[in-house]
């Protein structure tokens, strides 16, 4: 059963849809070419023609929702990249596979990348389309990915400046963020430049009043706070320089793109003071803290340069596209080391420095350098026609190959001598058949309705790894024009990552970790590293999915999903130290005679199986604000010659859009075998392979409204509450993690549409001021054990410093 909140939020989508739909009327068609389709029609038939757009992805899946340019205008995105972190819900895979973005189209093509388009504004959109994992086939991708296709204008010109300013309710730190974008389209041709600049000052934890631990106190009240030179948020400067350009190549249809990027990064973070425990002659000891004017610092430069190109070409009538991404990320840090206090420990055993007295200077023990520069390249060339025709219609075959190449190098001076390259090339191939076997459009056992196979199989040989396979086979049943059945199932290998295998081991001292052992907050040492020994993870997962476009409004659907995952061998960063992962692990943890945890070898590990299920709702709601007769031309282009736009002015069509996009997952069960003959571990009932356990129940809402250059957004995420049980023995504690949701609101004027006021102000024609409340109820998991007290490592502002959190953005259009 759904948790109380879930039930009403389904409420109130629907409540929203009842409420905010007005009739709709049809509108006379007076054009001559529609008067033989027309002839005969009875007065109260309503005729829809569809026309489809150029750029459309030609799929047996129905896409999981579709947004034309009024819709897209009810979200107030600033940019393609904003809209997708706002489409999250629809373009998130429930496969619990991958890192989770979706694969991204331009005009139904493949690109080199995401920074292609990810700064277009979305007044250059006509119509995005979110599609099921099982496109992502089509184009050479594996299917745990959704595919977000970007419809593009055929023609738009815009020069943008946009100002933002955010920050805590509670202060304490700020973020700012300035940005120049242009962007010219004309048919295949494109230009784009972008210029974005953002920083962030640091919030340390005595602005928040962290508690601290007992053993990181000064005992003399005149010391300075440790706390206020330890940050929560890191000080940090971002900038980024993107081109992008695309042109047409001859009169055959074929195109070439071009992109690069440049980023610099530079942060800023605090660690603490020098501390040291003086003790006199008589025995009496006191914790001193020292060096205010010289705190523990970790300063790190990352420079990143990416360069993108992609060419689509027809040959007859197949379609090749073939794509490079390659980039280089060079990263540099500084790392204060601790100062030598043996001077001052050997002066208060003496007597020659009384433990209360000033401290004498101490000199700076200098600092460690970590460097790593990481190389990648890859390159996908796929083949896309349709060799034969079948009763039902086209076979549709894609062939893919591809070549991607990894390379990472580190050094660090805390581990002298030892300097670590990793490389890993990976040769792949596969194919895709799409097989029709009923068609209610060419008359093919039409009493089926539309029916449809595909299969897929692939290979990857890893230099360093070996060769490793992968297939798939799914199944597309449109029982009706509204109701559609999907199922798939895939089969494959994953080999563990290089940084797994390979990267230097690195030992670190005084590491705060909680010990559910004892219930108690302790000071560790542990080391981290590469595990050579990793095997091959074998991946099985099932997918079974309903859509229904629903009777009502004028777009909406609601899409039930089950997926099912078992993984054997799986690779995983060393988990949090439970009882039962202890038990497994018996070498990798250390405790003294006390029993007191002294040290963790956090390397990776493999565990023997892991088996999940869950169930998935998606709830599509949108509609229009005001009559429809003023919807005239809507979802076309207001003009098909380059000019300058002003959100949606020009055209008289001021019909608002209504939205509203719920999604809802139930875990069913979550499973893990560390290795056989030991007891199951039960993710979802105590036990943890993560800090904080699995919830069984989550949830993303986003809706929105927009009319007359007035728009609201409101956003939600829910996450459910979990548990980790503790050994059960005296001392141990289980933790419980609060289940909450954070709801984010954001209002926004486009003031060129206010046609009063850019009368009095032209300069406004084109500008638009938003107003974001993130975390309006200053929502966080409340973590507790067992006795209802909050551990000092799970302190509110340690689990989310920024809380509620407000901003106001100004966006300008040329």
């Amino acid at each position: 059963m759904k948790p109380p909140l879930l039930r009403t939020l389904s409420c109130l989508s629907l409540a929203a849809a009842t409420l905010a739909v007005s009739p709709a009327y049809a509108q006379d068609v007076s054009d001559p070419a529609y008067a033989d389709d027309t002839a005969g029609a009875e007065a109260n038939e309503i005729l829809v023609i569809a026309e489809r757009l150029r750029g459309q992805v030609d799929s047996d899946q129905p896409p999981i929702l579709v947004l034309d340019e009024a819709e897209i205008a009810a979200y107030g995105a600033s940019s393609i990249a904003d809209l997708v972190e706002q489409l999250a819900p629809q373009t998130g895979s429930g496969r619990a596979r991958g890192g989770g973005r979706p694969v991204f189209l331009v005009n139904g093509m493949r690109v080199s990348s995401f920074r292609e388009m990810r700064s277009y504004p979305p007044e250059s959109i006509r119509r995005v389309e979110v599609l099921p994992e099982e496109t992502a086939l089509k184009y050479g991708f594996s299917a745990d990915q959704r595919v977000v296709n970007f419809i593009l204008k055929d023609n738009f010109s815009s020069s943008e400046v946009e100002l933002e300013y955010d920050q805590p309710w509670e202060g304490g730190y700020s973020d700012k963020e300035a940005e120049l974008t242009y962007l010219r389209i004309n048919g295949a041709s494109r230009l784009n430049l972008n210029l974005e600049w953002n920083d962030s000052s640091m919030l340390t934890e005595a602005e928040r009043g962290v508690q601290q631990s007992a053993d990181s106190i000064p005992g003399l009240a005149t010391d300075p706070d440790p706390a206020a030179y330890r940050s929560l948020v890191a000080d940090s400067t971002d900038l980024e320089l993107t081109g992008n350009w695309s042109t047409q190549l001859g009169e055959g249809g074929s195109t070439l793109s071009l992109s690069g990027t440049v980023e610099r990064g530079d942060t800023r973070s605090l660690s603490g003071l020098n501390m040291v425990e003086l003790t006199n002659p008589d025995g009496d000891s006191l914790l001193r803290s020292f060096g205010a004017d010289d705190p523990l610092e970790r300063r790190s430069r990352t420079t990143t340069y990416s360069l993108g190109s992609a060419i689509n070409a027809p040959l007859g009538d197949w379609q090749l596209t073939a794509t490079l991404d390659a980039s280089r990320s060079d990263s540099k840090s500084e790392i204060d080391r601790r100062a030598d206090t043996s001077d001052l420990v050997a002066a208060a055993a003496a007597g020659d420095l009384a433990i209360d007295a000033d401290l004498p200077a101490v000199a700076s023990a200098g600092y460690d350098v970590a460097n790593s520069t990481s190389d990648s390249a890859s390159t996908l060339v796929t083949l896309i026609g349709a060799p034969a025709y079948l009763p039902a219609g086209a076979l549709t075959v894609t062939a893919d190959a591809g070549y991607s190449w990894d390379r990472i190098e580190t050094d660090d001076t805390r581990n002298p001598g030892v300097e670590t390259s990793l490389t890993r090339g990976d040769l792949s191939a596969g194919v895709n058949l799409g097989v029709p076997i009923a068609s209610r459009r060419d008359d093919a056992w039409a009493w089926m309705g539309d029916f449809s196979l595909n299969f897929s199989a692939g290979v990857d040989h890893l230099s360093d790894f070996g060769t490793l396979t992968d297939w798939t086979v799914g199944a597309v049943w449109g029982v009706t024009e509204k109701l559609s059945l999907q199922g798939s199932y895939i089969e494959r290998d994953a080999a563990p990552t290089l940084a797994q295998l390979g990267s230097p081991e690195v030992v670190r001292l005084n590491v705060p970790v909680y010990d559910l052992a004892t219930g108690e907050s302790v000071l560790v040492t542990t080391t981290s590293g590469g595990n050579p020994f990793l095997p091959a993870q074998k991946q099985r997962d099932i997918r079974l999915a309903l859509m229904w476009d629903l009777p009502i409004l004028e777009r909406s659907n609601i899409m039930v999903e089950y997926f099912k995952n078992r993984s054997d061998d799986v690779s995983l960063s060393f988990p949090l130290l439970t009882p039962a992962i202890e038990a497994a692990f018996p070498d990798r943890v250390t405790r003294d005679a006390g029993g007191q945890l002294v040290a963790i070898d956090q390397r990776p590990i493999a565990i023997a199986r892991q088996d999940s299920s869950r169930l998935k709702f998606g709830l599509n709601l949108s509609g229009s604000l005001g009559s429809a007769s003023a919807q005239e031309g809507r979802g076309g282009e207001r003009s098909s010659q380059p000019r300058t736009p002003r959100f949606g002015r020009g055209g008289g069509n001021d019909t608002g859009r209504w939205f509203s996009n719920l999604s809802y997952t139930l875990e069913l069960d979550n499973t893990a075998l560390i290795t056989p003959g030991v007891p199951e571990l039960d993710l979802l009932d105590g036990d943890a392979l993560n800090s904080s356990g699995t919830p069984r129940h989550s949830a993303e809402l986003e809706a929105g409204m927009f009319k007359g250059g007035k728009g609201l957004r409101l956003s939600m995420v829910y996450t459910g509450s979990s548990r980790v049980d503790g050994s059960g023995q005296p001392g141990s504690s289980d933790l419980n993690f609060g289940g909450y949701a954070a709801f984010d609101l954001r209002v926004f004027v486009d003031l060129g549409r206010q046609e009063s006021l850019v009368e009095k102000a032209p300069f406004l024609d084109g500008t638009r001021i938003s107003f974001r409340v993130d975390n309006v109820f200053d929502a966080r998991s409340t973590v507790t054990d067992q006795n209802g007290d909050v551990p000092l490592s799970y302190q509110p502002y340690l689990v989310d410093p920024t809380g509620r959190y407000i901003g106001i953005e100004l966006r300008k259009l040329f």
